[in-house]
């Protein structure tokens, strides 16, 4: 038996999030749901629901199963939500927030991860996400708003393209804000009837979100 499938795996998985402070049920359940293993490169699937991140295709990362709890848990999902993701990366983080909203638009730079996941997620029935090819920084084709925003690449600043597609009654959108090549803070903004609300949440570190379309990968 592989080490994906030990129930003992699994089982320290659960208990490592709720350690470290997830306590929301329903994200909870999702993070145990959804196969973390089939979205992991194969030579490390044994270490799928270890707490770490670990590299995929194109220089890019899946995060740590706690940064993908915590942000999903931060963003107060409802069934009814329209949820905006920058950075698709595996399609891991895509496919837990598509079991705790409506629909899902992820965005993504590069043709061979915005490809490989949106065929992973088609083959596991994931039929309320979708997959574009863009700039997360200049979203031509995007329209309305959405409920929630998810940023899973580093940005030293949010750009006003971004804020701009948030709700305008309660929005959140979460984002690693900071230094390219350092620590970032986890960022939780929220349009209220004042403005925008920032609260700085936990340090992190992300890859870099660099502006335009992956002309190579």
């Amino acid at each position: 038996m592989s080490a994906v499938q030990n129930p003992p795996e699994k089982m320290m998985f659960q208990l490592t999030l709720r350690r470290r402070g997830i306590s929301d049920q329903a994200v909870l359940r999702t993070m145990e749901e959804v196969p973390r293993e089939l979205f992991v490169e194969p030579g490390d699937r044994e270490d799928a629901y270890r707490d770490s991140a670990l590299g995929i295709a194109c220089g890019q990362t899946i995060s740590q199963p706690f940064v993908v709890a915590y942000m999903t848990e931060q963003l107060k999902l409802q069934r009814n939500h329209r949820v905006l993701e920058i950075g698709t990366g595996s399609g891991y983080q895509a496919a837990v927030l598509s079991r705790l909203s409506r629909e899902v638009l992820t965005v993504e730079r590069y043709r061979t991860l915005a490809d490989a996941a949106r065929a992973r997620l088609e083959t596991q029935g994931y039929d309320n996400i979708e997959v574009m090819l863009g700039d997360g920084f200049d979203l031509v084709g995007v329209t309305g708003t959405f409920d929630r925003i998810i940023v899973t690449a580093a940005m030293e600043q949010i750009p006003e393209t971004l804020t701009d597609l948030l709700e305008s009654d309660g929005g959140i959108l979460i984002a690693p804000i900071g230094p390219q090549h350092g620590a970032q803070t986890l960022v939780r903004i929220v349009r209220t009837a004042s403005g925008l609300e920032r609260k700085d949440l936990v340090d992190v570190r992300f890859v870099p979100a660099l502006p335009g379309i992956a002309r190579e990968l």
